[in-house]
């Protein structure tokens, strides 16, 4: 998985965030799993190591990973995090209806054109 695209406007701690919160929740990256080291990965993305501590920072913030005192960082096993994900993605589905809505589009509507973008 590429973890940075330099054509996304997004900065580059949250790209590295955001693809580890995906593999972490994909079962890719598993509960206990070492990360690898920040020096060890600012190395193979070529960025600066306090990139990569911010990304770890916000990882564990969100309760993504954990730090462990001289041994680095690891995937938590916090098997609420799937369920967290599917209630933001709701939340987001329902923002998204409610916007439809006050602008006439129907939810079925909205849905079949939803499934043409996605062919």
């Amino acid at each position: 998985m590429q973890l940075i695209d330099y054509s996304d406007p997004r900065p580059i701690y949250e790209q590295i965030c955001e693809g580890y919160k995906t593999m972490i929740l994909k079962g890719i990256l598993e509960p206990n799993e070492q990360m690898p080291s920040v020096r060890a990965l600012a190395v193979e993305l070529s960025t600066n190591p306090n990139t990569i501590q911010r990304a770890y920072t916000e990882l564990e913030r969100q309760g993504f990973i954990h730090s462990v005192k001289g041994r680095g960082n690891f995937v938590s096993g916090n098997t609420n995090l799937m369920e967290e994900k599917k209630k933001e993605l709701a939340q987001q589905l329902n923002r998204l209806f409610k916007e439809a809505q006050d602008l006439g589009i129907s939810r079925d509507e909205l849905i079949r054109k939803a499934g043409e973008c996605h062919d």
